[in-house]
């Protein structure tokens, strides 16, 4: 096992990091932004190392200000967290060459799978249902009309080293065609550096339902359960849920069991998560991300298994520490990602937080950073807390994170914790009753 661990991350994932290692008797690292020099992560580390100025790639994206940060402070293993480097595949690659374990998969599956369209190929070559569409990228927009035409309209316009819901059009006929394609594959080069595109089917009102695996490097791997993050705004998922009320038993132990099968010919170790579009009754691959999810709390709510802990451990050879038949459901899980944003326009809103008070009680978790006094600066994603619940049921969960909802106070700036409790409050929300479109149409209602 590892006796100092560099977290290459920021506010509530660095922290969450940060108590899994003290749990586990291991010291940690923190790497931060001059803006982040104050950050709850930089208090509770045992060293911290200053890698740069606010933006992003001249310090959380700084590979090399990060791997000289791990041989300074003499770190033996770095974990990436979520979002910033944690699915990039030649920083994987790097932390190796120096000698340190990177916490995460091999920097050969993170690369397969941050490629859309190869790890569609990879989907369908493992046994995976997928998403009808076009058999590799398109180069130009006549023969994206054409594939849209076979499929049928609406379409989506995809990137292929697209990600976290960016590089997607909707195109309802082809009139559209030829302008969204231009502007589209613009984009794409823009945003990721590769303007390769792909067509694919449009589904009219599917859920979004993600599978949570994990691998060891003795060839063995296990699923723990989906996730239900249909509720979604412009593709960024608001609300998370474990189970999903749109599964039964037999379906959940199906695609679980698929899923895990496809990791293992793969050879995957670590954490995982393959996400689907799911629609009567029939499941289709979308995507994997290679590394911790946001949403990973529900997860170890309804399983009892600390996710990041297991990480450690499978990035130090260990094997799992659990199998398949370890594995049992427990209850029912929701996560309110609240952001320091304007609950009905959805402006961001940084600045100095007045009074602070996370809500408890029994089976409520807040994943947070945030403090009295502290400044949500305004460089940075706007998440500030995860608000989590657990319950026997479903209705005893709704109940809980409603109470939860009353109590949590953030003052000096704006958040989305109001929308939240408009959420839970909605009908459609309390019988199950949604798909990844449904908060926007609520939204445009007005409701």
């Amino acid at each position: 096992m590892f006796d100092k661990v560099l977290i290459a991350n920021r506010g509530e994932i660095a922290l969450r990091i940060h108590r899994a290692c003290r749990e586990m008797g291991i010291r940690t690292v923190a790497v931060h932004s001059e803006i982040d020099a104050n950050a709850m992560h930089v208090r509770l580390a045992d060293e911290s190392v200053c890698i740069g100025p606010a933006p992003a790639p001249q310090s959380y994206l700084n590979i090399p200000a990060i791997v000289a940060a791990a041989e300074i402070s003499g770190a033996e293993a770095i974990h990436p967290g979520y979002g910033f480097l944690s699915e990039n595949a030649r920083f994987a690659e790097i932390v190796e060459e120096h000698g340190i374990t990177f916490i995460g998969p091999r920097s050969e599956h993170i690369r397969l799978m941050g490629d859309k369209l190869a790890a569609r190929d990879k989907a369908i070559e493992l046994g995976l249902p997928i998403v009808p569409g076009s058999d590799g990228a398109v180069s130009e927009s006549a023969e994206a009309a054409r594939v849209a035409a076979e499929l049928g309209y609406p379409v989506l316009l995809k990137a292929a080293a697209g990600g976290g819901g960016r590089g997607i059009t909707l195109v309802r006929d082809e009139a559209e065609l030829t302008g969204a394609f231009t502007r589209t594959q613009q984009e794409a080069e823009a945003g990721f550096g590769d303007g390769s595109l792909y067509v694919e089917k449009f589904l009219e009102r599917p859920r979004h339902i993600e599978i949570q695996v994990a691998g060891d490097v003795h060839g063995n791997v296990v699923h723990l359960g989906e996730r239900d993050c249909s509720v979604q705004r412009r593709h960024q998922k608001v609300v998370e849920e474990a189970p999903s009320p749109a599964l039964n038993e037999a379906q959940r132990a199906e695609i679980g069991g698929r899923v895990a099968d496809a990791m293992k010919k793969l050879g995957y170790s670590n954490v995982g998560t393959v996400e689907f579009l799911y629609e009567n009754g029939a499941f289709y691959f979308i995507e994997m991300n290679t590394r911790l999810q946001v949403e990973h709390p529900v997860t170890e709510f309804v399983t009892g298994i600390d996710l990041v802990r297991e990480q450690i451990q499978l990035a130090s050879g260990a094997p799992l520490s659990f199998t398949q038949d370890d594995i049992k459901f427990s209850g029912h899980a929701i996560e309110c990602r609240v952001t320091a944003e304007n609950a009905r326009t959805f402006t961001p809103s940084p600045g100095k937080v007045g009074t602070y008070h996370a809500p408890g009680g029994m089976s409520v978790r807040v994943d947070s950073a945030v403090y009295a006094g502290y400044s949500v600066p305004p460089s940075y994603d706007s998440l500030i807390a995860k608000l989590v619940v657990h319950g026997r049921n479903r209705n005893e969960a709704m109940m809980r994170l409603r109470r939860a909802l009353e109590e949590f106070v953030v003052d000096g700036i704006d958040t989305t914790i109001p929308l939240h409790q408009a959420l839970i409050a909605n009908q459609d929300f309390a019988n199950g009753d949604y798909d990844v479109k449904w908060l926007e149409r609520l939204l445009e209602s007005g409701h």
